[in-house]
């Protein structure tokens, strides 16, 4: 593809400050170097390339080189100058150009993420930065050791990982509250799968959550707040998983809906292990590794590092204070849940 012309209007008095340099052998003035800085930010501007901008100074350069009868050296400091001039002028202009467009690219993501703007007007700007807001979208979200800006490495080296292997798909890659999100359309699932990959790796075994796929100009936010709450969750469950799907913790909120309910059933069924010699935290990690090992005594044992016979003990002390038998099926579930709500409500630390 043929580069444009490149408009006399940028190379404005060039060739005469050359003349006059070569014959004088003087230095640029301030304000010749001023007007060739003023030129590069209206070339940057209007979108001119600074290669051919760069090319286009030589072939002046050259052209008036015939006519001047200076040496040579002064004729070449003056290109020198005179092109630094314009470079800097350039490269001004497109710092201030990528610094209003992450200005405008971070003020629609908070837009997008908090419901800020009129949906309208909202969509229109999300064209802009590749989101068609009528369809659904899904977003997955990123959490590491440490908080990453758009600027960091982590975030360009994931984002150069998506583009290597998707191209120029709509999909949004951004930071928000030192996490990674990534933001696709509904229907890619791939997309944020290999967003998940990459993220994990590059923040050093981080965790990623990912969001139900939601329609309409309100689904990013719906998305982007289920992820939030898995990884909430996680914590507070403790759950391993480097990857969480959101729609596959939906019981959680279901069981904390009505969290006073909760917060009864837990009193209720777990408050007699606060009676026991060390507390209930104890009995509540039996409880919980118990659970966790599917029932199987061998292996909750050697999830707390107890012996069986010592795993055992435990189980029947939960009994004997709870009155609930954690072998039993018909008083399993009844403790499993509010294990369950034990852990999300942080109970025995916190007071319910």
């Amino acid at each position: 593809m043929a580069e444009r012309e490149i408009p006399e209007q940028y190379l404005s008095g060039y060739a005469e400050i050359l003349a006059e340099v070569s014959a004088t052998g003087r230095r640029l003035t301030r304000d010749e170097l001023a007007s060739r800085r003023a030129l590069g930010e209206l070339a940057a501007e209007a979108g001119h390339g600074l290669r051919a901008l760069v090319s286009a100074h030589l072939t002046t350069a050259r052209t008036a080189w015939p006519r001047t009868p200076g040496p040579a050296g002064d004729a070449l400091a003056a290109v020198h100058q005179a092109v630094d001039a314009f470079a800097e002028g350039y490269e001004r202009a497109q710092l201030l150009a990528v610094r209003q467009e992450e200005a405008a690219r971070r003020e629609f993501i908070d837009d997008l993420l908090y419901g800020r703007s009129d949906l309208g007007r909202l969509a229109e700007r999300a064209e802009r930065f590749g989101l068609r807001l009528s369809h659904a979208h899904a977003v997955a979200v990123a959490q590491g050791p440490d908080a990453y800006d758009e600027g960091a490495p982590v975030p360009r080296q994931v984002e150069r990982a998506l583009i290597a292997r998707f191209g120029d798909r709509s999909v949004l890659l951004t930071t928000k509250d030192g996490r990674l999100l990534c933001i696709a359309p509904g229907n890619q699932d791939e997309v944020l799968t290999y967003f998940a990959k990459q993220a994990h790796a590059a923040t050093d075994g981080g965790r990623v959550a990912i969001g139900r796929p939601q329609p309409g100009p309100g689904g990013v936010v719906h998305s982007y707040e289920e992820a939030l709450n898995a990884l909430e969750l996680a914590d507070r469950l403790g759950l391993d998983e480097p990857v969480l799907h959101a729609a596959d913790l939906l019981v959680y909120p279901v069981l904390t809906r009505d969290r006073q309910a909760m917060a009864d059933l837990v009193v209720v069924t777990l408050g007699p292990l606060t009676t026991a010699r060390g507390g209930a935290q104890p009995l509540l990690d039996t409880l919980t590794a118990y659970f966790d090992s599917g029932c199987v005594a061998a292996e909750a044992a050697r999830r707390l590092t107890l012996s069986v016979r010592a795993l055992t003990y435990r189980l029947e002390r939960i009994r004997k204070l709870t009155g609930a038998n954690p072998a039993d099926p018909a008083h399993r579930y009844m403790l499993q849940t509010a294990v369950i709500g034990a852990r999300l409500l942080d109970w025995p630390a916190q007071e319910i």
